[in-house]
């Protein structure tokens, strides 16, 4: 079995970031994320997930798995940010089904979920939205041209009860879920969507 198919290492105890996505390709806005989460909400590191592919978007552009892995590899090139592709290798599709089999796998850890401004615009799409957010405290890092939306998005409104102030995210990966907090700060313009269009001109 390739490395990437398994699960990083943890010890027991340890806050760990949870951030998913298709990576299609990764760039430094995703890395920016990843350490700006590491740094606020005081985890022990952050695992990259990369996913088989979002059913919410088209396959049809999507890279195979084992060259977006190396990608995510190469951008995020820092001990603390541990690359996975389990979900393959477990024949997980949705988030629903990797939260609830890691929460029961590694019940020894404190989860934290993270994920851009642009996801919670949509997560009320997501498959089991409202267990997900029962299963581990989930962290949101804004992203250019979503914030408005996302704060007030169907799921946003759900778990407003929920929310915890910025300057509570340190205790994120200690509290009881539902529990989430919106972190504002640096912003990169990366997007994975723009660099596949500028790849695609280029080779026309």
């Amino acid at each position: 079995m390739q490395d990437y198919l398994k699960l990083p290492h943890a010890e027991a105890g340890q806050r760990i970031g949870l951030f998913g996505g298709s990576f299609n390709p990764a760039h430094e806005g995703h890395r920016l994320v990843a350490l700006e989460c590491l740094k606020r909400l005081e985890l022990d590191a952050v695992w990259l997930l990369v996913s088989p592919g979002n059913p919410l978007k088209d396959r049809a552009e999507l890279a195979p798995l084992d060259e977006r892995v190396a990608q995510v590899v190469k951008v995020m090139d820092d001990p603390r940010l541990k690359v996975t592709a389990f979900e393959q290798e477990r024949g997980f599709t949705y988030t629903f089904e990797t939260l609830s089999y890691l929460v029961a796998a590694r019940d020894d850890l404190h989860f934290v979920w993270i994920m851009g401004s642009d996801s919670l615009a949509s997560f009320d799409r997501w498959q089991h939205w409202p267990e997900i957010a029962a299963l581990a405290p989930i962290a949101v890092y804004a992203r250019p041209g979503s914030t408005l939306t996302a704060v007030r998005s169907k799921a946003a409104s759900a778990l407003a009860e929920a929310r915890l102030p910025e300057a509570a995210a340190p205790m994120l990966a200690d509290r009881a879920p539902p529990a989430w907090v919106y972190l504002r700060g640096v912003m990169s313009p990366a997007s994975s969507s723009a660099i596949r269009k500028s790849r695609a001109r280029a080779v026309k």
